[in-house]
């Protein structure tokens, strides 16, 4: 995620969006391209978005790609989440001639070394203002380990970790269930200290 140095207002970080085509985020007139993660990145979000949307198909349900802008009150104007799920009908608001969701059930963000911080505190909280949102997923692309955040009636967020390829992870309210096998199919992991020095491949 690369910062533009130059400050933007609303209206010409709307233009921008609307002349390239790039994907952009804005925040208090800084603007940051969302072009160029890494292949783990892009390797995981292939994996979900396929696994995810077979799963749903059937069940009434539907799973949006990186491109579907995301409404979020607290963060505004709209976010670009790695993989967004909802059941039921999709509530589509116009933003100055940009399309928003607006009703997420289900938001995963896939996790790097520049964004793990903000997306695991402030960028939680800013998405916590989306009414509609039940879960949220983080997603380590350096390793097996996985984040689950499900919301309860009275708010309450309960976490759970998952960290080993032979785990699997239930998704509540975009209902499927993935291993952590399928997740990271053709991911490599970098070696740590305790192994020989050779990179971990999964198949």
């Amino acid at each position: 995620m690369q910062a533009i140095k130059q400050i933007y207002s609303l209206e010409e970080y709307i233009e921008l969006e609307k002349s390239t085509n790039e994907k952009f985020e804005f925040w208090k007139g800084n603007v940051w391209s969302m072009s160029g993660a890494s292949f783990n990145h892009n390797r995981i979000v292939q994996n979900l978005n396929v696994e995810i949307e077979l799963q749903l198909r059937e069940k009434g349900c539907q799973s949006f790609p990186s491109d579907m802008r995301i409404k979020v009150p607290d963060y505004s104007p709209y976010r670009y989440p790695d993989l967004t799920a909802l059941c039921g009908k999709a509530e589509i608001e116009n933003f100055k001639g940009q399309e928003m969701l607006v009703n997420p059930h289900l938001i995963v963000e896939v996790l790097s070394d520049s964004t793990e911080a903000f997306d695991r505190g402030d960028k939680f909280t800013f998405y916590k203002s989306i009414s509609s949102l039940k879960e949220y997923v983080l997603i380590a692309q350096h390793r097996p380990h996985i984040s689950q955040f499900i919301k309860y009636w009275d708010g309450f967020w309960m976490n759970l970790e998952f960290n080993r390829l032979a785990e699997k992870v239930k998704l509540i309210f975009a209902p499927c269930e993935l291993s952590l096998q399928s997740i990271y199919r053709g991911v490599t992991f970098p070696a740590t200290e305790s192994e020989s020095g050779t990179a971990l491949r999964t198949e």
